[in-house]
């Protein structure tokens, strides 16, 4: 029987692709860390036959021993917790030789902002688009300030180092969309973000000139990912090989996970039209603001709805045979924008008390 063990269960990835593992194989025995007894109220709730530790990310000697434990980790909690990265390694490391285990870790395309963070430039397209499958090697190698690099280089190096009893994979998502199925957080933050933003405004907002790319993936294609690097892993390492099979783990066990790519300015464009539409705001107007006013309207909001982060999910498509089956950005626009009219108390016709004019 295949034992898993996770982090992130009632977050928005990891709560996801537990329904998507479950679903798939129920017979998988499968351990989660939750934080609290509140936390694992929500997962037994739907998933009664779930193990579950209580502790966080710095809980590194429970960690360590669940995994040392697990044929399978994933870690879906948090890409820029080293701690909780290495404590996962540690326990695999005293696994036998003759049964490595598996790691398939979480990362995420903000990877990739590391040129616009730098020179502060936002709104601004680049050209430059990353490939995980011949060019892999521009993407493992990037600059140590680049987001999520620190995590990323300890994984890697124990997919390289231990790789006869460690096997990793890393899945770096980027603009994540659709409403999610897991027993906690079922949102995303990018698009509920701007959503947010566009509401408290009562105008569209783009950064600059708005014409930065990021790619997009719904939820559940990206969950489908996850699935299917579980279903390889469970099987030893590969369900099937040909001459010339991507590698699937270790140096070059890299993943980008999109279904095509958006300019920001469109999408708040979407936003916009939509709050429109609905009667949330009195005009579909999209405005320009700086980088600093975005980062005061949300936490890193120049990069992220400014910066250029633009990958192409080639590995997962060769090696995989995956591919993505959803609806493209534009069809999470109105469940978005109603969510957050919902949790600002926006009401069709009195978009004036989000925007703090009626009090």
């Amino acid at each position: 029987m295949t034992k898993l063990f996770l982090t992130g269960a009632t977050g928005y990835i990891g709560g996801d692709a537990l329904c998507a593992i479950v679903k798939a194989h129920p017979e998988y025995k499968i351990t989660a860390l939750v934080r609290n007894s509140d936390k694992g109220a929500q997962v037994a709730k739907d998933y009664a036959r779930l193990k579950l530790v209580y502790g966080d990310l710095d809980s590194v000697d429970l960690i360590a021993e669940e995994a040392k434990k697990a044929d399978v980790v994933c870690h879906f909690a948090d890409a820029d917790h080293a701690a909780s990265a290495t404590a996962i390694i540690n326990g695999l490391a005293a696994r036998s030789t003759e049964r490595p285990g598996f790691y398939i870790h979480t990362s995420g395309t903000g990877l990739l902002l590391f040129a616009d963070i730098n020179s502060k430039t936002y709104g601004e397209p680049l050209d430059k688009i990353y490939d995980d499958l011949e060019h892999v090697s521009e993407v493992t190698s990037l600059p140590d300030d680049a987001p999520h690099r620190d995590v990323d280089k300890i994984v890697l190096a124990a997919g390289s180092d231990q790789s006869e009893r460690i096997k990793t994979a890393i899945v770096a998502p980027p603009t994540i969309y659709g409403a999610g199925r897991g027993p906690g957080n079922r949102i995303s933050h990018q698009l509920p973000e701007l959503c947010k933003a566009t509401l408290q405004t009562g105008h569209g907002i783009k950064v600059g000139a708005g014409k930065a790319y990021w790619g997009n993936i719904h939820i559940y294609d990206l969950s489908n990912l996850y699935l299917k690097l579980v279903e390889e892993a469970a099987h030893g390492g590969s369900t099937a090989d040909w001459p010339g099979k991507p590698a699937l783990w270790g140096a070059e066990g890299y993943y980008f996970c999109e279904n095509g790519e958006h300019i920001w300015g469109e999408v708040s464009q979407m936003v916009a039209d939509e709050a429109y539409k609905q009667g949330f705001m009195k005009t579909k107007e999209v405005v320009s603001i700086s980088a600093s006013q975005a980062d005061g309207l949300t936490e890193f909001g120049a990069a992220m709805w400014g910066g250029n982060s633009r990958s192409r999910a080639r590995r997962a498509r060769v090696a995989l045979k995956w591919t993505p089956r959803e609806e493209g950005i534009g069809s999470a626009v109105k469940e978005a924008l109603e969510v957050q009219a919902r949790v600002l108390g926006v009401r069709p016709g009195h978009a004036e008390v989000a925007a703090g004019e009626v009090q």
